[in-house]
């Protein structure tokens, strides 16, 4: 059950043609999880069993999974991972597709009879099981959910982490942005937000579009005017990437309205493009992990003085 297997294109069809149908209900499923009354608690990114987080489009997909069945619990694991802890699987339980992206060498002749080496992208597929899927699990994978943060607190580790990774931020005015000519993000004022979480999605948000720039990961999907492909592509990378960083930081993001209006520019790229959201949330999965180990700087510095 738990045997990979080797995935065709339609696989990217199928999870994308999964995203575009809640699109089409106005729904964000990359923020669904913080909208479900199942999830009060501290929202995480999905873990496997070993605590290890998933990345990219495994976290959308478990995440949707989540949301439709009810899980509380953010870990997942194999039958077979199952079976080694003396655990089983319900009868009548249905297992959750991720995603494993590789490639392969593989040596051809070309009409002159040369040999030449074509690398070619391929996907490996597997089935997981939520952990409340399974009987018979140790104590260790019950998860209580955590208090809610208080709003309208500045919260010290988000705060910091924000600092730490140097972008420039200026506060004042009604506009949140990202100026890539100047290279600073414009938020308004702390108080202004309706509480603590709203004010750090944004921060998020504007935090991605930064690493864009030449100097950092200097990601250009060939946007020429707003609204266009690459516009919405780049910002599609930016409400994924706040989603993970607010994940990561314990945070429950708010869907801003403002935001609504990308749906229709998303659902043209992701129809025309099958694998348009796989290569969104592999950017947004970098950029956060830029964020991330700008942090490892600070503290090696820190531990140094």
């Amino acid at each position: 059950m738990s045997k990979q297997t080797s995935l065709n294109a339609d696989t990217y069809q199928r999870i994308t043609d999964k995203i575009v149908a809640d699109l089409e209900r106005g729904v964000r499923p990359w923020f669904q999880p913080w909208n479900a009354a199942h999830l009060a608690g501290r929202i995480t990114r999905p873990l496997r069993h070993t605590g290890e987080p998933y990345s990219g489009i495994n976290v959308i997909m478990l995440w949707m999974t989540a949301v439709e069945h009810g899980y509380a619990n953010p870990h997942w694991m194999t039958f077979r991972q199952a079976k080694e802890f003396g655990a089983s699987v319900r009868k009548g339980e249905r297992g959750t597709l991720v995603v494993y992206a590789n490639t392969l060498v593989k040596t051809e002749r070309d009409d002159a009879g040369n040999e030449e080496e074509r690398t070619i992208p391929f996907l490996k597929g597997y089935t997981v099981f939520n952990v409340e899927q399974i009987d018979g699990l140790p104590e260790r994978y019950d998860v209580v959910p955590e208090p809610r943060i208080a709003p309208f607190l500045k919260l010290d580790h988000a705060e910091s982490f924000f600092d730490r990774t140097g972008a420039e931020t200026r506060h004042g005015g009604n506009r949140a942005f990202y100026s890539v000519t100047d290279d600073y993000i414009q938020l308004p004022p702390f108080e202004t937000f309706r509480d603590a979480e709203a004010y750090y999605a944004t921060r998020g948000h504007e935090t991605i579009h930064w690493t864009r720039h030449k100097s950092r990961l200097d990601r250009d999907f060939g946007r020429k005017r707003f609204g266009d492909e690459g516009y919405a592509m780049e910002e599609l990378v930016a409400e994924l990437g706040s989603a993970f960083l607010s994940a990561d930081l314990a945070l429950a993001p708010d869907v801003r309205d403002d935001h609504a209006a990308y749906i229709d520019s998303w659902l043209r790229v992701l129809r025309n493009d099958k694998r348009a959201i796989f290569t969104a949330a592999a950017h947004a999965q970098r950029a956060a992990e830029y964020l991330h180990q700008i942090q490892l700087g600070h503290h090696a510095t820190e531990t140094a003085a």
